[in-house]
């Protein structure tokens, strides 16, 4: 039973050097507007409006909020829930700047509790979710508000020169 096995890269003398890490295409402000606001939006909104309730968008498969589109209702607040966990290591890649230009405090020791802060409030808000229970989004998204202040409060609440520092 022979089986053919390939010849790596390196056996054909075509090894690559390792790549440099490339900058975050987007800052730390572009990256909290693009991806972490909308998936909190999305979260906070389960405990006014019960997601089932919402009507789906008239072309769910081209609607823009989460809730209305083929993915809407519950399993939207899921979803957000699930990436504001995921997005939480975008928050420590290496070379993102803030706004301001001054590198993310990567190396602060608060920073990387405040990281896991906002994962454990997503997987919080993930597991709320999943009871549909707008009593358990509303604890749900009391813990994601905490995540966020703590982190806003030691970060973002300055003026914009000062940010990130």
């Amino acid at each position: 039973m022979g089986c053919a096995l390939s010849t790596s890269l390196v056996d054909r003398g075509m090894a690559q050097s390792p790549a440099r890490a490339a900058a975050p295409p987007a800052n730390l402000n572009q990256l909290m507007r693009g991806t972490l606001y909308p998936a909190a939006n999305v979260v906070f909104a389960a405990q006014d409006v019960n997601p089932a309730d919402i009507p789906r968008a008239k072309d769910p498969n081209m609607a823009t909020d989460p809730l209305t589109t083929v993915f809407g209702k519950w399993e939207a607040v899921e979803n957000s829930a699930l990436a504001l966990a995921e997005e939480a290591s975008l928050l420590t890649v290496p070379g993102r700047k803030c706004s301001n230009g001054v590198d993310v405090p990567l190396n602060n020791p608060d920073w990387s509790k405040f990281v896991q802060e906002l994962r454990d409030a997503g997987m919080a808000a993930y597991t709320a979710a999943k009871t549909k229970d707008q009593d358990k989004m509303t604890d749900a998204a009391g813990v994601l508000t905490n995540a966020c202040g703590h982190c806003h409060g030691r970060y973002r609440e300055r003026k914009a020169a000062d940010r990130c520092k």
